[in-house]
């Protein structure tokens, strides 16, 4: 099945626009590859593909090549396809296993006979230098797995039935009941399935979630393969149990991750550079304490107090199992679902690129998320149950006129409703966040 990708679109603005070279990144399965190579297919462009596990003999032509000649000539035998000047993209794949190019990069954009994208996994590990990158010669995008805009794709989902809910949203008012019903039992859905496309399509094709749940399990196996590969002795474990962690510590009330609950009598600094590596792979999404609710919420950042998320939703569901994807979709009141309605919002903001904190004071509540939205601070609080118009914190936080707060957020299974300035929207609804940010900047030149 051919999925759909905003990512695509992208792709495409970096081909006909950007003559710098474009680095992809993301975890393991997200699509990286198939993208790129459906975009490329797509423009008609000639390229060749230079995987660097397949083909290992490729790192010794990039670690070794004088001129662009020479490099042509080299890889001219890994590949039939012609090479051809001022025409051929050559896309190297798995580039981590040569991280070096990034920086050799330079020489080649400078050239200028070919254009150059590359992808990987576990880049952001691989290349922890990438700050110090060429600047000016290197594009960089972020691959997530599929929001559920995305996932809708395999869905019967008319454009008519879109635009009425991107409607709703941006005018604060309620979707019709019947197309309401039907977006939360797809949401419902997308929490058992997620967004990795092996098992979106698997799903889309048998409908059966023995078969998703195989292929979210194959890529834990891949991940914990990564630390094992990639790390040695204590840190590999420590990433294991880590990672194997999440699940539980999303179901305790505050969400918080507790480090002592890895090992005990264990302290954050030990184990600093495990988050970082896990944050940095792909695998998790960490929300930090922010100590006070107004911008710039970075200022205010406490590294060491933070959430963890998986980086796909239907993955996390795995995690719990069968049983809980069944609860899930049978809308079952017993169910614990706050941790996971929390997992997907959080992976669709991050996949529309937004940072994320959360809050919490002594006096006035803890909130779930806050973000910066249009110049401002947006308190959200994300509810599973029926009882998502209890929100002490939130209300305390819109009602504290030191922060200045215009608008609070809850999304639940509910309609869309308001009362003062805080806002009801369906859960659903997070998969929109990107409709906000619509903000122009306009800076007038400065006359004397």
């Amino acid at each position: 099945m051919e999925l759909k990708r905003r990512i695509g679109q992208k792709i495409e603005d970096w081909y006909k626009t950007d003559r710098k070279a474009l680095l992809i990144k993301g975890a393991r399965q997200v699509g990286k590859t198939h993208i790129i190579r459906q975009v490329l297919n797509k423009l008609n462009c000639n390229y060749v593909e230079i995987n660097l596990i397949q083909m290992p003999e490729a790192v010794k032509a990039l670690q070794s090549f004088s001129d662009v000649n020479e490099l042509v000539m080299m890889l001219s035998t890994l590949t039939d396809k012609p090479i051809i000047k001022g025409k051929t993209v050559i896309f190297i794949d798995e580039v981590q296993r040569y991280k070096e190019m990034v920086t050799r990069i330079k020489f080649l954009v400078d050239e200028g006979s070919f254009r150059y994208i590359m992808s990987g996994s576990l880049l952001g590990v691989e290349l922890n230098n990438l700050n110090s990158a060429p600047v000016g010669y290197v594009s960089t995008l972020n691959m997530f797995p599929l929001d559920f805009e995305e996932f809708l794709q395999i869905t019967n989902i008319s454009e008519e039935v879109f635009e009425h809910i991107k409607t709703c949203f941006k005018e604060r008012r309620p979707v019709l009941e019947v197309v309401h019903g039907k977006m939360l039992d797809l949401f419902n859905q997308y929490l058992v399935v997620g967004g990795m496309p092996e098992a979106v399509c698997k799903f889309a094709q048998t409908h059966n979630l023995n078969d998703v749940l195989e292929v979210h399990k194959d890529i834990v196996n891949q991940y914990k393969l990564d630390f094992t590969q990639y790390e040695s002795g204590d840190k590999k474990l420590i990433l294991t149990n880590i990672y194997d962690l999440v699940s539980s510590e999303l179901l305790k009330q505050n969400r918080r991750f507790i480090v002592t609950d890895i090992r005990k009598g264990l302290h954050f600094d030990r184990v600093e550079s495990s988050f970082l590596w896990l944050q940095n792979a792909g695998v998790v999404l960490s929300v930090f304490n922010s100590t006070e609710p107004r911008i710039p919420l970075l200022i205010n950042k406490q590294q060491s107090r933070f959430k963890l998320y998986l980086s796909d939703v239907g993955m996390l569901t795995s995690q719990y199992g069968m049983s809980t994807k069944a609860m899930i979709l049978s809308k079952n009141k017993n169910l614990n679902g706050g941790g996971i309605y929390e997992n997907a919002v959080v992976c669709e903001f991050f996949s529309k690129g937004y940072s994320l904190y959360y809050y919490n004071s002594n006096r006035l509540g803890e909130l779930d998320l806050v973000i910066e939205y249009k110049n401002r601070c947006l308190p959200i609080e994300i509810k599973s149950g029926k009882d998502y118009k209890t929100h002490s914190a939130l209300k305390n936080i819109v009602n504290n006129p030191e922060y200045e707060i215009e608008e609070g957020i809850v999304f639940a299974n509910c309609n869309t409703d308001r009362q003062g300035r805080i806002t009801y929207l369906p859960i659903y609804m997070s998969a929109f966040i990107d409709e906000w940010d619509d903000i122009d900047l306009i800076v007038e030149p400065i006359k004397f």
